[in-house]
């Protein structure tokens, strides 16, 4: 019974050493090994081989992490309040320094994401972070980037998700766009009123030069008055016309 018991623990012993010291990593894994808490190797992937109470391994993925920054209160440079939230995708690229480096990568990228995200968008304008986006986030990715860099992570986007608004602001800035929306119908009808005053000014000139263009007019004037028989219209006759009538007559 006892050398059954022995072998037993031996058997169980010999698998725990086995798990110890094999591992397998996928093809988007890489093992750091320590040796005695020394840096020895990166690893990986496929099967591993540890010595056991010699060696440890720390797993590091590889693939794009996507990380969703909670919403932000920031400050823009005309001193308008916003809430801002954004999405950042960032991979490793050096295990070692991810490892080594920094305690906890992920959470540090992400509590600098924030503080990052804030400063950035602090130096701009509100009208910038509505209309201008992409090269916000560009300037977002480019500083977190430059960061991150000594931890062996390479940010690959950010791109800004909500601008949120108090209601206060909101009202204000659909009053702006209605008053911009009235100017523009002003600037408009009174580029109108220059454009027909300018080809009543070339018409007179031409009915001026010419008297039995006048007259033409004044026929067509009447005869289109003449449809409408819903009123009595008194309409003076010109003294010139009467001659130019006059002058036919004689001719005839």
């Amino acid at each position: 019974m006892g050398l059954r018991l022995g072998f037993a623990a031996l058997l169980l012993l010999l698998i725990a050493l086995a798990g110890s010291t094999f591992r397998i990593l996928r093809e988007y894994e890489r093992g750091v090994v320590f040796q005695l808490g020394r840096f020895w190797q990166v690893k990986g992937p496929g099967l591993i081989l540890l010595i056991p109470a010699v060696q440890q391994m720390v797993r590091v993925d590889l693939r794009t992490v996507v990380l969703d920054i909670p919403p932000q209160d920031v400050i823009t440079r005309d001193n308008v309040s916003v809430k801002v939230n954004a999405v950042l995708y960032f991979r490793v690229l050096d295990p070692q320094r991810a490892i080594i480096q920094v305690e906890d990568f992920l959470m540090a990228t992400s509590q600098l994401a924030q503080t990052t995200l804030r400063a950035v968008l602090g130096k701009h304008e509100l009208d910038e972070l509505l209309a201008e986006r992409e090269r916000l986030n560009v300037d977002v990715q480019q500083v977190l980037d430059a960061q991150t860099d000594a931890w062996g992570i390479k940010v690959a986007t950010v791109e800004i998700k909500h601008v949120d608004l108090n209601e206060s602001m909101i009202r204000a800035i659909a009053k702006q766009a209605e008053a911009e929306r009235e100017r523009r119908a002003k600037v408009i009808h009174a580029e109108g009123e220059l454009q027909a005053s300018e080809k009543l000014m070339q018409a007179a000139e031409m009915l001026g030069r010419q008297p039995g263009a006048m007259q033409l007019r004044y026929m067509q004037t009447l005869s289109s008055i003449a449809g409408d028989k819903s009123s009595t219209i008194v309409f003076p006759l010109p003294i010139e016309l009467l001659k130019g009538m006059a002058d036919l007559s004689s001719k005839s």
